[in-house]
């Protein structure tokens, strides 16, 4: 074990780690500025048993009727080795008859945590047999298990279908159950699903290189499949990824930052929940509190749909007056101001701004000016 492994575990505990996961890497997209959820991530600290420790709401959980449609649209799609797919795969990537094979890597070792290892060694050598002989013929994987280093720590990573094209191009095939219609779909929904696939691409291609193959042979163009309008039948689009790849690649070399910011921690901080026999943890939440308290967060509304601990962060900022919780939009405008305290000072002349600020403070000025005449009724 190397020094930073020994200190993110320290971090973390007596608990097994979390590893990460394609949602937890785009959640680093999200808000990468954030070193409290880095730091935690990083060490592999179950976020959702501090949130419940600490008594805190947790974020919007899909729902199970959402969670079966998903799984009941996935298995249409991959029934009977992929017959519907490989029809939307022969009209998205012109697949030819002789180069469409299906295997199944879910069939490999079991579905437990440990399995991991040994079902990427049978991806890995599927993925390198298909792409060192031009003729054999494997064209879909299901549910392949792919490896990314992440902060130097290898991180399994499951994607839905791996797709080899006649062109000696890998695709990755993403299989989502949102809708399709009118040939268009939610693009926020869109832009996660293609954060995730990022992370698959950058596992795939890492698998090639290792193997001595050119890593561009993994396309930055992945393959959406959804449901079509409001039915169960599904349509396939080929999206550009290219800006997310580039994105999350971006992120994942920030996370070299680590030592810096474990650097930053009083010695002694840890977040172990300290566990008793029966898992139930004995840490103080006072002293817990005070040990998350420690590295910087950058909370902002949306870390509510997709942190478990974001109420901590936002009940931190509040308390602090700081100005992100008064949305994205505030805390941008007045960027360089992070105190409202200060930006009233500001506005009202009881701070002198410095040279930096002096045109925020003109802005917040305006601004109340504006504000203070739509209240007397003269605009």
């Amino acid at each position: 074990m190397n020094l930073l492994a020994a200190r993110l575990d320290a971090l973390r505990g007596s608990s097994p780690p979390v590893p990460h996961t394609a949602k937890t890497l785009a959640a680093l997209t999200v808000n990468p500025e954030c070193d409290r959820r880095a730091l935690l991530d990083a060490a592999g600290v179950d976020k959702d048993a501090l949130a419940a420790h600490l008594n805190l709401p947790r974020p919007l959980c899909t729902s199970a009727i959402a969670l079966d449609h998903g799984a009941a649209f996935e298995r249409r799609v991959t029934t009977q080795a992929g017959a519907e797919l490989v029809q939307l795969l022969r009209e998205t990537l012109d697949l030819t008859l002789p180069e469409v094979s299906y295997e199944d890597v879910n069939a490999v070792g079991g579905r437990e945590p440990s399995s991991l290892p040994l079902r990427h060694s049978h991806t890995r050598n599927l993925i390198l047999g298909a792409a060192r002989d031009k003729t054999r013929a494997r064209t879909l994987l299901d549910h392949p298990v792919l490896r990314l280093t992440v902060a130097g720590h290898p991180v399994y990573l499951e994607p839905d279908i791996v797709a080899f094209q006649h062109h000696e191009t890998f695709h990755i095939v993403e299989i989502e159950s949102f809708p399709v219609i009118d040939g268009q779909a939610d693009p926020a929904k869109v832009a996660a699903a293609l954060t995730q696939a990022a992370a698959y691409v950058l596992a795939l291609r890492e698998l090639l290189a290792e193997g001595g193959l050119p890593p561009e042979r993994v396309s930055n163009r992945v393959v959406l499949v959804n449901p079509r309008d409001f039915s169960h039948r599904p349509t396939a689009t080929l999206a550009d990824a290219a800006q997310k790849i580039k994105s999350l690649s971006w992120h994942l070399g920030r996370l070299r930052r680590l030592p810096d910011l474990l650097d930053q921690l009083p010695p002694s901080t840890t977040f172990d929940l300290a566990p008793d026999r029966e898992a139930n943890p004995t840490r103080p939440r006072e002293e817990l509190a005070a040990a998350l308290s420690a590295p910087r967060a950058h909370y902002s509304p949306g870390c509510l749909h997709h942190c478990e601990l974001a109420h901590f962060c936002r009940n931190e900022a509040r308390h602090q007056g700081r100005t992100e919780v008064l949305g994205t939009t505030v805390r941008d405008d007045v960027a360089g101001i992070d105190d409202i305290a200060l930006a009233l000072a500001l506005t009202d002349g009881h701070q002198h701004p410095s040279r930096d600020r002096s045109d925020i403070t003109q802005a917040l000025r305006h601004a109340q000016r504006v504000h203070a005449d739509f209240l007397a009724g003269t605009t």
